[in-house]
């Protein structure tokens, strides 16, 4: 028994070494790529604030969707820049800026992520808007691009103003 337990003991602890490594390089490799989605947010606010919509679009996958609130979605890389371009330069006139929130939560299986957390809108440093976004993003050739990008306010959106009553007909 001894010489049986001897005879197999090397290729049982190889199996346990290789184990061992095999899901450290796993947590390593997720690390990395939640490490990634984060960065890819923190371009995306760095852009934004900086009126950068080529920047802000670049974040964004040739087919990705953008929902943004009050709106129709948005569809394809040119169609988002179209509407960043516009966002971005009205943001800025009007001096507003777009903060994230972190740390945010992130996940990831296989070449899929996701992002969420929460944000604040401040215009000349009063917050004007607070709320939470959800993104997820595909990872081809090495680089993590958003595929779908929502967000919405915490508070309700503003009820327009009645319309003046009609005089009476005489």
């Amino acid at each position: 028994m001894d010489r049986l337990i001897c005879r197999f003991w090397p290729a049982v602890a190889t199996v346990l070494c290789l184990s061992a490594l095999s899901t450290t390089v796993q947590a390593a490799s997720k690390n990395a790529d939640e490490d990634a989605i984060r960065a890819q947010t923190i371009a995306w606010e760095r852009a934004y604030n900086s009126a950068d919509a080529k920047g802000v679009a670049a974040q964004y996958a040739e087919d990705a969707l953008l929902l943004p609130p009050g709106s129709p979605g948005v569809r394809g890389r040119a169609a988002i820049l179209t509407f960043f371009t516009k966002d971005v330069a009205d943001s800025k006139s009007a001096g507003v800026t777009f903060v994230i929130n972190y740390p945010t939560e992130v996940g990831v299986s296989g070449n899929m992520g996701w992002e969420s957390g929460t944000y604040k809108v401040t215009m000349k440093g009063a917050v004007i808007e607070t709320g939470k976004f959800l993104s997820v993003s595909r990872k081809k050739d090495g680089k993590w691009l958003y595929i779908r990008d929502t967000w919405n306010a915490d508070a309700p959106a503003a009820t327009p103003a009645p319309a003046p009553a009609s005089p009476p007909k005489k």
